[in-house]
């Protein structure tokens, strides 16, 4: 008894000693000088109102995590000129790059930036075959399936719709496999066609005003992308059929936004867009100042420390709630 009264004064007394000795701690962002650190996004569309919200979230992100960060990339769909942007901004050297994934002839430029040792983090639409570190946008194939049962709603589940896409690009064709499976729920629903847009408002303005004469029974049109919303409105406002076409638009542009209030598009799926940048660009951060040792040599063992894949999420916007994504 005396001999473990003994060990417990003893060790409660070293306990208590330790207590008086200052801690070490894991080093944070305020112990290094992080402000010195560049993250850039290179896109394209940069003209489209929907990439406003990817400026914003760059910026945001700079300024919540105190370094510095660029938006970079063509105005127009242009893969030659987004690939210039981009091996100009592996020669500024930043500490990560954040891409949209417009496309597989990209992978090719972000294999190169990994190779020098720049991290790559794809958004909006990813890059699976390429060294990315990961990939942060929207489940695209739950998008669509919201949207399809969204427009499913809206035609009381019977009828035919079309879909307006620009094919060829991973996140819309993802969409488009949503739609088709919620849509195929409903067997009185036929999808009669999928018109290409090409990303281009009046293309999208042209499609749907064939895809109206081609049927003129169609009951709703579904848009996969930002361009097609205010095409298929256009379409069905000169055709004279607000209302009894039921469009469902993608994205929460001011201009799809008045539609939604006037009536002419009944509803549209709005991404998180923002959050894609800012997330991105906080993993990049995470990896060149703050390393989770998941093993004892992460690199050896394959493991990237960063989430494959962070899903930011949809929103449906109707006239029950447009008001709060209009951009002042």
């Amino acid at each position: 008894m005396l001999k473990h009264l003994v060990f417990v004064t003893a060790f409660s007394l070293l306990v208590l000693s330790g207590c008086d000795r200052p801690q070490s701690k894991a080093p944070t962002s305020a112990d290094r000088n992080t402000s010195s650190q560049l993250y850039i996004e290179v896109s394209a569309l940069g003209s489209l109102d929907y990439f406003y919200d990817h400026q914003l979230g760059m910026k945001l992100a700079g300024e919540a995590l105190g370094v510095k960060t660029e938006y970079v990339g063509p105005p127009d769909y242009d893969m030659a000129a987004m690939v210039t942007a981009f091996e100009q901004a592996i020669a500024k050297k930043p500490n990560g790059i954040v891409v949209v994934g417009f496309e597989p002839s990209l992978n090719a430029i972000v294999d190169k930036a990994a190779a020098q040792g720049i991290p790559v983090v794809t958004v909006d639409a990813d890059l699976p075959g390429s060294r990315r570190v990961a990939f942060v946008g929207t489940g695209n194939f739950q998008a669509g399936y919201q949207g399809g049962r969204k427009l499913a709603e809206l035609i009381n589940n019977r009828g035919k719709v079309a879909l307006m896409t620009k094919p060829g690009q991973s996140n819309l064709e993802e969409r488009i496999a949503g739609y088709r499976k919620a849509l195929a729920e409903s067997p009185d629903i036929a999808v009669v066609q999928v018109a290409d847009t090409q990303s281009d408002p009046t293309v999208a303005a042209q499609a749907a005003s064939a895809l109206l004469q081609k049927y003129p029974d169609l009951a709703g049109i579904a848009c996969v992308e930002a361009a097609g919303g205010t095409g298929a409105a256009t379409a069905v406002r000169e055709a004279r059929r607000v209302g009894q076409v039921k469009i469902v638009a993608m994205d929460r542009g001011n201009d799809v936004l008045e539609l939604i209030k006037e009536g002419v598009i009944s509803a549209s799926i709005a991404q998180q867009t923002a959050l894609m940048p800012f997330y991105a660009t906080q993993i990049l951060y995470n990896l060149n100042n703050h390393s989770v040792p998941i093993t004892s040599d992460n690199n050896k063992a394959g493991i990237t420390g960063a989430p494959a894949v962070v899903d930011t999420g949809v929103i449906i916007v109707d006239q029950s709630n447009y008001q709060y994504f209009m951009r002042k």
